[in-house]
């Protein structure tokens, strides 16, 4: 196994780690939040990291193009999904409102179905012989999601002052916004560019 799957491999691994501290409530003030997100961080610094040297090495294999997008889906569901479950205290810094949390339900619930529709359509491409390479409008909604999660986290911690967690809080909302626009964008976007998988064969 070449190093950028080993490195693939270590952001699957890095999953269970984000869940077990988010969790953490041991952890006093919320820190365990903060910490979860550095985690996230390193783990999402490894998408980046793997594709890089895979190309810069010319080190790409099925196994990588296997592995790579569904630890990268994976992570960031996962964490969206923690957050969801724990919104009252990570959505709650900002505006407690109940729409904030209904928002973010509704923002998690379109990014979650776009990553399955797409990655129906890329069966369904692969089944013809086809290979389907994701655009930038994808990878720039990648990039929103990250922040989204990384400012929410380091927003529910209680560092004393509530302007700084409302800003952190603030930031990671308006990017989970962005992120599911960019979704919907690049998903539309991709179906229609390559609408002609889905055309009937004639026999």
């Amino acid at each position: 196994m070449n190093l950028p799957n080993r490195i693939t491999l270590s952001r699957i691994a890095l999953i269970p780690v984000f869940i077990v501290v988010f969790f953490l409530d041991a952890i006093p003030q919320g820190y365990n939040y903060l910490v979860a997100a550095v985690v996230f961080a390193v783990a999402a610094f490894t998408d980046f990291l793997d594709g890089h040297i895979a190309r810069k090495r010319n080190l790409v294999t099925n196994l990588g193009k296997f592995l790579d997008p569904i630890a990268d889906k994976v992570l960031v569901s996962t964490a969206l999904i923690l957050i969801l479950a724990r919104g009252e205290a990570v959505l709650k810094v900002l505006w407690e409102q109940d729409w904030v949390l209904i928002a973010a339900g509704v923002c998690v619930a379109v990014i979650l179905a776009r990553e399955l529709i797409v990655s129906g359509f890329r069966m369904v491409a692969a089944s013809s012989g086809l290979v389907l390479a994701a655009d930038k409008i994808g990878k720039f909604k990648t990039v929103f999601q990250d922040i989204a999660v990384l400012f929410l986290l380091a927003g529910a911690v209680s560092y004393g002052a509530e302007t700084v967690g409302a800003v952190l809080n603030g930031i990671g909302v308006v990017s989970l916004g962005i992120a599911t626009v960019l979704t919907i964008w690049s998903g539309t976007s991709y179906i229609v560019r390559n609408r002609a998988v889905l055309k009937e064969e004639r026999s």
